[in-house]
């Protein structure tokens, strides 16, 4: 031990929820146990996107990804017994986050909590929703305004919470580059801080404690040098910002504050097991350097490739974290890359490249406006895009899926149904009853609550006029309404939005030169089409439920429209009736459905029968996402002509067996090109 004082740890944190709040809470009391030091509450994709269980939308989808939380009552069982006043709690919620955020300050008041002394995070950033995860709800005009009214809210009343994480961590799932991934984040804080400033909720001369409760939440891939620079090169960026644009002269305002999951993107399901050093290089480009250091870290478990962690998959990732902060020596020195000649000069190049990018977009009218023309999200469908033929030509190098792929036989997955966490189909008809329940009984001794009418009409006259609405949300949280009620509300006032896909303008990224695999592919397209009598093929990309994960269906669009393809591509958040209607219409040869949340046995099914009734037989379904293997053995038994899982990286190829399925369903002879 150095004559140094060790530094104390950042925050240890494990994403987790599902199933119901109950299990939720069960599961958060035995991490807190096991020595982690804040809670990250995952919630279901309802939850996300402003639907109660009960709705078309949300079949399939509750307590998948997350836990339920309708109402006051699923936030009170959530953290039964858990103390809010001395726990810090991060919410990933953006769409919802201030209804959200609303519940957890009245159960926190019932518990006797001073609301001034809460401590934690709400995600926030809807920017991020309309470019990668697809949870936003309502257009980006009034979306900031939710954001501002959120950040003015707590600022004054909850002082020491963080009410906005600007999140790059899923730009960089959806194909980001470093100076993408900061340069897109920081556009965004810019938006936000400028909308807070020009609403007038806060004076200028407390514009710094704004400045000082923004955090940001970040990703770390496996090139841990490149991504620990690019930590530094953020915290250059933000002081900059903030000093010269904001005039803020208190440094400690200006700190740059972040906390990281580390990168999912990266974990593969070939040979999982390699998921778990992984992991550690990618803690380590946000933990090695001290004045780079993120003040909170969540680690992905070994096996989300395959699909949800058990408690003691997480329990893995916390103890990784465990031995770094407490067995190494890490924490005992200064910065170990001061002065090296070689980080300054990539940190240096990072800076310059991210600044001229925030220049591009801000004289583009902002964040809003670049999301609003798609220019954003083009540019990160082309860098995902990019990278997977890169990864396909084996530029990129992925051990155990394109290089070194033979493997002994692994024991951690020689059962794979058990390797896994299921939640009960039957839960979901639980949840439902619950809500049922609530909504029969809010009236009703011991609840007494005020009929939430009257608040949700007050909270629709807010949203008409100018007023803060978190004081109205507060006030449906307090008379019983549901996470439905308080979004459908605001759906009336401020309409809904689909965010552009990128799709269309995303550019060529694999060629087709003759003797190439894409070459080939191309010719069974043309071929096939020709002996349909059909001027081009048709592919159907649908993404039913709420899954608004959609980079694989992203890509498969846009290889599909390079090998030929006439492609329909609607985006995110469609119902199974809503998919079928349009392949109809378009008259599509095949229709490709992607599922990442867990919700394919519910919803493939379903697009399945109603092809059938309408007697298309002759279009073939195929299935891309994160599938169990004994699902997808249920769902080729339904009549799924072909199941893609992360394993299936090669997108050329999985193009070329959509060919193939759509010869054997209209009775063509297989093609001799090989695919």
């Amino acid at each position: 031990m150095t004559e140094r004082q060790k530094d104390r740890p950042w925050l240890m944190r494990t994403y987790a929820g599902h199933s119901t709040a109950e299990a939720s809470n069960e599961l958060y009391r035995r991490n807190l146990a096991k020595g982690q030091t804040g809670l990250s509450v995952a919630f279901d994709l309802p939850t996300q996107t402003g639907y109660d269980p009960d709705h078309i939308l949300a079949r399939g989808e509750v307590g998948r990804v997350g836990v339920p939380v309708s109402h006051l009552g699923d936030m009170r069982r959530l953290f039964q017994d858990i103390p809010l006043e001395q726990m810090n709690t991060s919410m990933t919620i953006n769409a919802t986050a201030m209804w959200l955020l609303a519940l957890y300050q009245v159960v926190a008041e019932e518990q006797g909590a001073d609301v001034t002394r809460l401590q934690g995070t709400t995600q926030n950033d809807i920017v991020k929703e309309y470019l990668s995860r697809g949870t936003h709800v309502f257009p980006p005009g009034p979306s900031l305004r939710l954001t501002t009214d959120m950040i003015t809210y707590t600022v004054n009343h909850m002082p020491k919470w963080n009410p906005i994480n600007i999140c790059s961590y899923h730009l960089q799932e959806a194909g980001a580059t470093p100076v993408q991934e900061i340069s897109y984040a920081m556009s965004t804080a810019i938006a936000v801080l400028d909308a807070v400033r020009d609403s007038g909720q806060v004076p200028a001369e407390r514009f710094g404690e704004v400045v000082a409760r923004i955090s940001f939440f970040v990703n770390a891939g496996v090139r841990f040098i490149e991504e620990m620079c690019k930590m530094r090169a953020f915290g250059r960026i933000w002081d900059k910002v903030t000093r010269e644009r904001y005039g803020i002269e208190n440094e400690k305002q200006r700190r740059f504050r972040y906390g990281v999951q580390v990168n999912s993107l990266g974990l593969t399901e070939a040979q999982p097991e390699n998921n778990v050093q992984r992991i550690v290089l990618e803690m380590l480009a946000v933990t090695l350097s001290k004045d780079a250091r993120a003040r909170a870290v969540q680690l992905p478990a070994w096996n989300e490739a395959l699909g949800l962690p058990r408690p003691w998959d997480q329990q893995w990732s916390l103890r990784i974290q465990q031995v770094l902060a407490h067995e190494s020596d890490l924490l005992e020195y200064e910065d170990i890359f001061a002065g090296s000649h070689v980080i300054e000069a990539k940190v240096e190049s990072l800076v310059e490249e991210c600044l001229a990018e925030i220049d591009r977009i801000q004289a583009m009218g902002g964040a809003m406006a670049a999301v609003e023309s798609g220019y954003l999200k083009s540019q990160l469908v082309s860098s995902h895009a990019e990278r997977r033929a890169r990864i396909e030509a084996g530029d990129e190098k992925i051990i155990g899926v394109n290089i070194f792929q033979s493997t002994e036989e692994n024991p951690l997955t020689a059962d794979l149904d058990t390797a896994i966490m299921s939640v009960d189909p039957a839960n979901e008809a639980k949840v439902v009853a619950s809500l049922k329940h609530w909504r029969d009984t809010r009236y009703q001794p011991p609840f007494n609550h005020p009929r939430p009418c009257k608040a949700l009409e007050r909270l629709k006259a807010a949203a008409q006029g100018t007023a803060n609405l978190m004081e109205a949300t507060l006030e449906c949280a307090r008379a019983g309404v549901t996470t439905g009620e308080w979004a459908g509300a605001l759906r009336e006032v401020f309409g809904e939005y689909r965010a552009p896909t990128g799709v269309s303008s995303a550019p060529v990224a694999v060629t087709a030169e003759a003797g190439t695999p894409m070459a080939l592919v191309r010719e069974k397209v043309a071929k096939t089409a020709a002996d349909l009598g059909s001027g081009r093929l048709r592919l159907l990309v649908g993404k039913p439920g709420l899954d608004g994960h959609s980079n694989g269906a992203e890509q498969i669009a846009v290889r599909a429209r390079d090998a030929g393809f006439e492609v329909v591509y609607q985006g995110i958040r469609l119902t199974p009736e809503q998919i079928v209607n349009a392949a109809l219409a378009e008259d599509v040869h095949c229709v490709g459905l992607s599922i990442l949340s867990g919700s394919h046995a519910e919803l493939v099914p379903d697009v399945l029968d109603r092809l059938r009734e309408a007697g298309a037989h002759d279009v073939p379904v195929i299935v891309g996402g994160i599938i169990p293997n004994a699902d997808g053995v249920a769902l080729k038994r339904a009549g799924v002509a072909a199941v893609f899982t992360p394993k299936d990286f090669g997108i050329t190829e999985i193009i070329g067996r959509i060919v193939d399925e759509i010869r054997k369903a209209n009775k063509l002879d297989p093609l001799e090109v090989p695919a």
